[in-house]
């Protein structure tokens, strides 16, 4: 694990920004939602603001596939090896991961708040040819609504944007079945990340809009794998993602210090939802 500054949050600044206050129809900010809508017809523009995102997508999805077919002993190698699993994405955006994973086989649910994220999503997969289910809807809606859990819950670069981080982490858990996946990416808090991810992606490079992230809400694989331990989530791996400005691709590497992804089975789905 990257041993650069692990920074504690009760060192931070408490005070919150509006972005983060607690809303009383659940766990999400509507100022980030409305940051996203504003964001929402760029998710699959090859030359748009996230351009970097969609290479990086490539790579992290890669990974979460590889992890699936080891969790179900499957062969990544052959044709749709996610065919009869169902999974759910949880904060889906535009589709980004849930398209590679219909692709590869699976039945594909993808949820999230924005609408207008929602929609271009639908667009999207219309115009691929793929049938994914699409919802605007909360997670914990969701648990509600729905009447199985999933083979596999994931949760990608969503646990920064909310209020409450444990509550999100608690319905992921609940909303998946037992000895089943769940794998959960976001961005390490230390001085490297907020350099890289901050600075460089967003003021320098522009490789993402500026504001897109607040470093004081990114999350340490620790915390990240406490939380998942009171969820009742059991971690099975965990790893980092590097950019190479030569090569200009990403790659999977042990190092932690920026975005990381964790792979957890779960262990319970008879947890009660927090408010």
């Amino acid at each position: 694990m990257d041993q650069i500054a692990m920074l504690d949050k009760s060192k931070i600044n408490p005070l919150k920004n509006d972005s983060t206050e607690r809303t009383p129809i659940g766990n999400f900010s509507p100022t980030e939602i409305a940051k996203f809508d504003q964001l929402a017809e760029s998710w699959w523009d090859p030359n748009g603001k996230y351009k970097t995102a969609l290479e990086f997508n490539r790579a992290r999805v890669e990974y979460f596939i590889t992890q699936i077919c080891l969790h179900y002993e499957r062969d990544f190698n052959k044709v749709a090896p996610l065919k009869g699993l169902h999974i759910l994405d949880v904060g889906c955006g535009g589709g980004l991961v849930c398209e590679p994973l219909a692709k590869a086989g699976a039945t594909v649910v993808g949820i999230d708040m924005s609408e207008m994220s929602i929609e271009v999503a639908k667009r999207h997969a219309l115009k691929s040819g793929l049938n994914i289910e699409y919802r605007h809807e909360h997670a914990q809606h969701t648990s509600t609504s729905d009447t199985h859990r999933y083979d596999v819950v994931i949760n990608a670069e969503v646990i920064e944007h909310v209020p409450n981080q444990q509550t999100l982490v608690k319905q992921c858990s609940q909303l998946c079945k037992i000895d089943g996946c769940v794998i959960m990416a976001t961005l390490n808090r230390t001085i490297k990340s907020y350099l890289l991810g901050i600075i460089g992606a967003e003021y320098i490079m522009r490789y993402l809009p500026i504001g897109t992230h607040s470093w004081r809400d990114f999350v340490t694989p620790v915390e990240l794998n406490s939380m998942a331990s009171i969820a009742h989530l059991e971690l099975v791996t965990e790893m980092g993602m590097s950019y190479n400005l030569f090569t200009k691709q990403w790659h999977t590497t042990p190092n932690v210090g920026v975005n990381y992804v964790q792979v957890y089975k779960g262990l319970v789905t008879n947890l009660s939802f927090c408010d």
